[in-house]
C-alpha cells in the first residue's frame, strides 16, 4: 500500500485546513488509518484515527473538538479536516495504516505497517 499526503500549507491562526492522504496498491478498507504529527525538536505525536469502516475515531485532546478524521473507502481517501488551527499545530502530518484498530486505540505513534510522506502544515501567529 502507497500513501500520498497532501494539503498541507500557510495558514493563519484561527484558519482551516483539509489534509488528504490517498491509498492506492492495496485494499484500503481493511485498514485503520491514522493521521501523526511531528513538530521540529518534538517526538512524533498521535492526532486522530479511524477504523475500517469509521465506526470508531480517536483524537488527542489538543485537537478534539477542532480536527475531523473521516474517510472515504470509494475513494480510497482518509481526510482530516484542521481548523482554529493554532501556532502549536505546526508540524510535518503524516498518514500511517494498521491492519489492525490496536494502534490507533492506543494513540500509538509506531507499529503501523505503511506511512505516508507527510504534508507540512505552519500556522502563524
Amino acid at each position: 500500500v502507497q500513501l500520498q499526503a497532501s494539503g498541507g500549507g500557510l495558514v493563519q491562526a484561527g484558519g482551516s485546513l483539509r489534509l488528504s492522504c490517498a491509498a492506492s496498491g492495496g485494499t484500503f478498507d481493511y485498514y485503520a488509518m491514522a493521521w501523526i504529527r511531528q513538530a521540529p525538536g518534538k517526538e512524533r505525536e498521535f492526532v486522530a484515527g479511524i477504523t475500517w469502516g469509521g465506526g470508531d475515531i480517536y483524537y488527542t485532546d489538543s485537537v478534539q473538538g477542532r480536527f475531523t478524521i473521516s474517510r472515504d473507502n470509494a475513494k480510497n481517501t482518509v481526510y482530516l479536516q484542521m481548523n482554529s488551527l493554532r501556532p502549536e499545530d505546526t508540524a510535518t502530518y503524516y498518514c500511517a495504516a494498521a491492519r489492525t484498530g490496536r494502534n490507533i486505540a492506543a494513540s500509538a505513534t509506531t507499529g503501523y505497517d505503511y506511512w505516508g510522506q507527510g504534508t507540512l502544515v505552519t500556522v502563524s501567529s
